[in-house]
């Protein structure tokens, strides 16, 4: 593999694509990128990305740190390495393929499910367009799903993209809840219920006129319907759409520009968005003692109920 750029390819990159120098001298047989990078997925596993360190792998592993850095020269080196392993390859697809609203959606739930499997991925960096094997294995495949629609390759390119960008959003919201409900010795839906009961007592329709009423429809408890299947679905059918237009010849209308309002140079103006920000400020302060008020009077008049 050769490569006609005038800059060095990163070393994490050509590790991953086996095209970087192997070390010159091991510590001993036994050691090689491979361990070191399993090790320290296994340690991710077990505590979260954060506790990753050349030090803990190895320990683990039996070494010096030092003899660690002929195959590995840094952290983020390492962390690259790591996030390849864990995400691993796209699963196979049947011949012949699926069509392609259910084979992204299928994409999509496989992607999801790395997540799940190593939810500290959700903690490696995104630097730029994927460059590694495994981050273009899942890039082609969802790319391959359209390579029978009218669509271009760029739309193609984006929609991919963006069901990518979904799955990784689902995983941190679900890993937040897992965390939360945790620390708690709950459950991810007793902790929907507890929120739930919350906003039932803090949001009125005279605050919230759009909000309180979607929280009385159910909208927003544990028994809501899921809304990433309903975001999901309702994606799809966008790019369904676009698969029809692009097939049609119709030219996609092109989005709306608007220029970004010039900072105000005037001093006055800058006075009154001061005052603005500062009057703002003062009534989510208000809000927050007028609630914490509520509460206590509640509370009150419950004791009192019980006492009678």
């Amino acid at each position: 593999m050769s490569a006609s750029h005038d800059y060095p390819l990163p070393r994490a990159v050509a590790l991953a694509w086996g095209v970087a120098a192997d070390p010159q001298r091991g510590p001993k047989r036994g050691l090689s990128i491979e361990r070191i990078v399993e090790t320290g997925i296994e340690i991710a596993d077990e505590g979260g990305l954060e506790s990753v360190s050349m030090s803990a792998i190895a320990g683990r592993l039996d070494f010096t740190t030092m003899s660690l850095y002929r195959y590995v020269t840094a952290k983020d080196e390492l962390i690259v390495l790591m996030g390849e392993q864990a995400l691993g390859v796209p699963p196979e697809q049947p011949d012949p393929p699926l069509p392609w609203r259910e084979g992204l959606g299928q994409l999509t739930t496989a992607m999801l499910a790395a997540y799940t499997d190593h939810p500290w991925l959700i903690d490696v960096p995104i630097s730029g367009i994927p460059v590694t094997p495994n981050e273009l294995a899942w890039l082609d495949q969802g790319l391959a799903f359209l390579e029978g629609t009218a669509l271009d390759h760029a739309q193609r390119v984006s929609i991919t993209l963006m069901l990518s960008g979904f799955a990784r959003w689902k995983a941190t919201v679900y890993r937040g809840y897992d965390i939360a409900s945790s620390s708690r010795g709950s459950t991810p839906d007793e902790l929907d219920a507890v929120a739930n009961e919350l906003m039932h007592e803090l949001i009125t329709d005279d605050r919230f006129p759009a909000l309180a009423p979607a929280l009385r429809a159910g909208a927003l408890g544990a028994d809501a319907p899921d809304p990433f299947a309903f975001a999901l679905e309702l994606f799809l059918d966008g790019v369904e759409s676009a698969v029809q237009t692009a097939a049609s010849d119709t030219p996609f209308p092109e989005p709306p520009t608007t220029p970004a309002p010039a900072p105000p140079k005037d001093k006055a103006v800058r006075e009154a968005a001061r005052i603005r920000r500062e009057s703002e400020s003062a009534l989510r302060e208000a809000r927050r003692k007028e609630a914490e008020a509520i509460a206590k009077s509640r509370e009150r008049a419950a004791k009192a109920a019980k006492s009678r």
